[in-house]
């Protein structure tokens, strides 16, 4: 029988598979503190668990995160791993340091399958879910990466990491019940004890699932908006043909009554040309008027490939500022570790794609292509 790799249990499960063995539920904390919280990757390091049982964990269970491929860092601290998840395939994990906050943002998906038009992950194709250990494992991993250089500061910080965003490769509501043990791991006190106001889940819309997450567990929720009409958004999310942008909003609204948090963030990538005017910068504050937001304006971050480009400063300082004085917070995400493309919109890791969703691209180029201009016969 296979070993059982415990990142892939939270609390209630690692319990329950305690007491499949005949022991106590205590045993379950035990081997979560040593694991989450001290980093241990190895039995024989839990001093205070008795020998007879690491000796049979040993032989029934393992601590194995995927593997580190590559890492680089950025000019401004920004950190990015390359993390192999079997198949020849990876995703990619990264630690954006900040004077108030240390980030990290993770993946959920080898790819994504939601196909969004601005996003080098979407771009990429699909390949397959990450599992609750490969998910939980990219924080256990850089948790304990960074712990040394936290401690060398001296400056009693506990953990490297203070929150934790749920955007990195993937859609994680797509992914949902490998996703929600490693939310609960992340807030259990016995393993990264942070708080459910610094966990923020991001989605592209998955209605149903933003309901379900409200009830099982309300973490921060980031929407990706990108546009104030269906029409537009549907260009750029196809997600929003199935779940436009009514029935997505009422979800947002319906998300508050659970929420840590008294607002939503919307993710509004501003894309040159495309959806930065001033006219859906006003249609968008009517858009959001009865949701209690914010708004975090991206510019787009350019990728191989990509036919879209980043529109000029003051085009986003113009937009930022109709929705600022129509009463909605706004920020301008600071681009961060785009040397390394690290930035939002740019994780790509490797992927192969199960979805040939560059050759459904091509078709489709193909067919809306308008016919050539026919060559006159000479006379």
């Amino acid at each position: 029988m296979a070993a059982v790799n415990l990142l892939n249990l939270d609390r209630d499960a690692l319990t329950a598979w305690f007491g499949t063995m005949g022991e106590k539920p205590f045993r379950a904390r035990q081997v979560m503190r040593w694991i989450h919280k001290r980093g241990a990757a190895d039995f024989d390091a839990m001093s205070d668990v008795a020998r007879t049982l690491r000796e049979k964990l040993a032989r029934e269970a393992t601590i194995t995160a995927a593997p580190i491929l590559r890492s680089g860092s950025s000019s401004d601290g920004t950190r990015k791993w390359l993390v192999g998840v079997g198949g020849d395939e990876a995703v990619e994990t990264v630690y954006i340091p900040e004077d108030d906050r240390a980030t990290l943002c993770i993946s959920t998906q080898a790819g994504c399958a939601v196909n969004c038009r601005f996003c080098a992950t979407g771009m990429q194709g699909f390949s397959r879910n990450l599992t609750t250990a490969e998910i939980i494992g990219q924080l256990w991993m850089a948790e304990h990466e960074l712990r040394p250089a936290v401690a060398a500061a001296g400056e009693g910080a506990t953990r490297a990491i203070s929150n934790v965003v749920f955007m990195g490769m993937g859609e994680p509501l797509q992914n949902y019940d490998a996703v929600l043990p490693a939310l609960r791991l992340m807030l259990d006190d016995d393993a990264y004890g942070l708080s459910r106001r610094r966990v923020t889940v991001s989605t592209s819309g998955m209605v149903p699932m933003m309901d379900k997450l409200a009830r099982d567990c309300p973490v921060a929720l980031a929407v990706s908006l990108h546009a104030p009409t269906d029409a537009l958004r549907s260009e750029l999310v196809p997600l929003n043909r199935k779940y436009p942008l009514a029935e997505l909003l009422g979800a947002c609204k319906r998300y508050l009554q659970h929420s840590p948090r008294d607002f939503i963030t919307f993710e509004y990538v501003l894309i040159a040309g495309v959806n930065d005017a001033d006219r859906q910068a006003r249609e968008l504050l009517q858009r959001v008027a009865d949701v209690s937001c914010k708004i975090n304006l991206i510019p787009f971050n350019p990728f191989a490939g990509s036919k879209y480009r980043r529109p000029d400063a003051q085009r986003v300082r113009d937009f930022a500022a109709i929705l600022t004085e129509g009463g909605i917070v706004t920020t301008v995400r600071r681009t961060r570790g785009d040397d390394i493309d690290a930035a939002c919109g740019q994780l790509a890791g490797a992927v192969r794609d199960r979805t040939d969703v560059a050759a459904r691209r091509a078709t489709i180029e193909i067919v809306a292509a308008p016919p050539p201009t026919p060559t006159p016969t000479p006379v």
